[in-house]
């Protein structure tokens, strides 16, 4: 009888094989990463934090894009606004006080 209660442990414990070794890494994770000591802490905390230079690489991005997005929209205005001369009754008008709305927000936009 006893036997028979067992079978289904002994049939179980091929299966488990996978799930043991991960528990086993699981286990071993902290003295792992104590081994290593405070590099490891270092590594976590330059991962999560920003340096300078990093930010003002970023910012630098932003300002680039910026400028050649202003750049894009004064060529469309200079010529949406000669098409706009030419007949006031033009879609182009309306299209051009839209441009100047945008070229407007982006030069009042902090960066």
């Amino acid at each position: 009888m006893s036997l028979l209660r067992a079978l289904p442990l002994l049939l179980a414990v091929p299966m488990l094989g996978g799930c043991l070794s991960t528990v086993a890494d699981v286990v071993t994770l902290p003295v792992k990463i104590a081994k290593t000591g405070v590099n490891a802490v270092g590594s976590g905390i330059d991962a999560v934090t920003v340096s300078q230079s990093e930010r003002d690489e970023k910012r630098g991005r932003d300002l680039r894009r910026r400028e050649e997005r202003l750049g894009k929209l004064s060529r469309e205005r200079d010529k949406l606004q000669r098409k706009c001369d030419r007949d006031p009754g033009d879609d182009a008008c309306a299209d051009l006080y839209k441009v100047e709305r945008e070229m407007e927000y982006l030069m009042n936009e902090p960066v």
